[in-house]
């Protein structure tokens, strides 16, 4: 561990001048994990993204395989080893085997980026208690949270074959729609879809059916962090969630980001987990005292949105809301690994899990339009003068993340960004 807090020295630079600029997401303190290609149809490398560029690990003779498994399955001790090798790589100061790491260095905008991993599943949590609270409020004004909130950490199963890595755009789903007026539903392109902001956890290595995880141990199970945008169909969602819950409202594209930044670069934007006063407290079996300590991770957020019409004027993306993972979640990461397998279930490397959407306590914070628009009746002005209600054809989100502190360097995320195409359907 020692040697991994000498890679986090805010005092550490690199060799790739790109990663020493103050605004870079991939500063030689961060070094998250991904996979790419430099061409169609060649199997996927991986790599570490560096300044502007990215690192072949193979290629720099740091692992001898292209197995995203193997790394994600690595017990603390290695995966602290590769972070020191890769580390002092890269460092500016008398770098080990800077010839092969140069040969071995590829600039980011020659590559395709995949899926960071192989997900075999996806479970998507509810955790964001503003984004709970404000979403109840819309359809129980009397009664926002139910009952079992604040003491369950809240999931559903979803569905790992429409994940799509962070640049691939995806068609307006169908459904079943029924308003309040009619007396049956109609089938049609969603007229009320929506992105959610959250941020995505890969599991590293798994557990044994039959043997929960406990909170003590699940932070060994986390390999690290990426940026999540699971969309939403909310007028398909309002007519088919009861009483099961979500199912072709949510199952036809999420986005996740490339990069898995791993909690050894997180460490240092780590923070205590505070229940405020009033509030019930985790039963035993989701509370320990180093998740009290540092469970919370204080990550950075904002969504922003291209429409077609600011593209063509050749403007840039908008900011349209902000906030900030520990302020927004209620339970920690280590308490959903825990509740996740608490009665047996297994976890396998590479899992995913979405933390729900997490907005903050200002009406500004808001992680979807939902929120935003007080459930579609009233529009968000754009800057271009565009409103907004609800994502139209053409409209493109992206999620950025990022974490920053006095006496840190600065890591980011990269980005999560999609845009919506036309329906198949007319």
């Amino acid at each position: 561990m020692e040697a991994c807090n000498e890679t986090l020295n805010p005092a550490r630079r690199s060799w790739v001048n790109t990663a020493n600029l103050s605004d870079t997401d991939f500063p030689i303190q961060n070094l998250p994990f991904g996979r790419f290609r430099t061409r169609l149809g060649e199997p996927w490398r991986i790599g570490v993204a560096i300044g502007d560029q990215v690192l072949d690990l193979k290629a720099a003779g740091l692992i001898d395989h292209a197995e995203m498994k193997q790394l994600l399955t690595m017990n603390k001790e290695d995966r602290v080893a590769l972070r020191v090798a890769i580390s002092n790589g890269l460092k500016e100061n008398e770098p080990i085997n800077r010839d092969v790491f140069e040969k071995a260095l590829i600039h980011q905008s020659s590559i395709e980026m995949g899926m960071p991993c192989d997900v075999g599943d996806y479970t998507d949590f509810y955790v964001g208690i503003h984004h709970a609270t404000a979403v109840g409020k819309l359809f129980r004004p009397d009664n926002p949270l139910l009952p079992n909130y604040k003491w369950v950490p809240i999931g559903y199963h979803g569905r790992s074959s429409t994940l799509n890595v962070s640049g691939t755009s995806f068609a307006r789903p169908c459904g079943q729609v029924k308003t309040p007026e009619s007396d049956a539903p109609t089938f049609q392109p969603s007229a009320r879809l929506d992105f959610e902001l959250e941020i995505g956890v890969v599991i590293g290595k798994g557990n044994p059916q039959g043997h929960p995880i406990s909170i003590e141990d699940a932070e060994n199970h986390i390999f690290g962090l990426t940026l999540f945008n699971d969309w939403s169909a909310r007028d398909i969602q309002a007519w088919e969630y009861q009483p099961l819950g979500p199912f072709l409202s949510k199952n036809f594209a999420s986005t996740l980001s490339p990069w898995i930044v791993t909690t050894e670069a997180l460490s240092p934007f780590r923070q205590p987990f505070k229940r405020a006063d009033g509030e019930p407290q985790p039963l035993p079996y989701l509370s320990s005292d180093a998740n009290n300590q540092q469970g919370a991770f204080d990550v950075k957020l904002e969504v922003l949105i291209q429409t077609t019409a600011m593209r063509e004027a050749g403007l840039p993306f908008e900011r349209i809301s902000y906030s900030n993972f520990s302020e927004a979640a209620y339970w920690t990461v280590a308490q959903m690994v825990t509740h996740h397998t608490v009665n047996g279930c297994s976890l396998q490397a590479g899992d995913l899990f979405g933390s729900g959407t997490l907005s903050g306590p200002q009406p500004d914070q808001a992680g979807s339009l939902l929120e935003l628009t007080h459930g579609g009746k009233q529009s968000i002005a754009l800057s271009n003068g565009e409103t907004r209600t609800f994502l139209q054809d053409g409209d493109a989100i992206a999620l950025k993340g990022w974490c920053e502190k006095t006496g840190a360097v600065r890591i980011g995320f990269g980005e999560c960004i999609a845009t919506v195409t036309p329906s198949f359907f007319p």
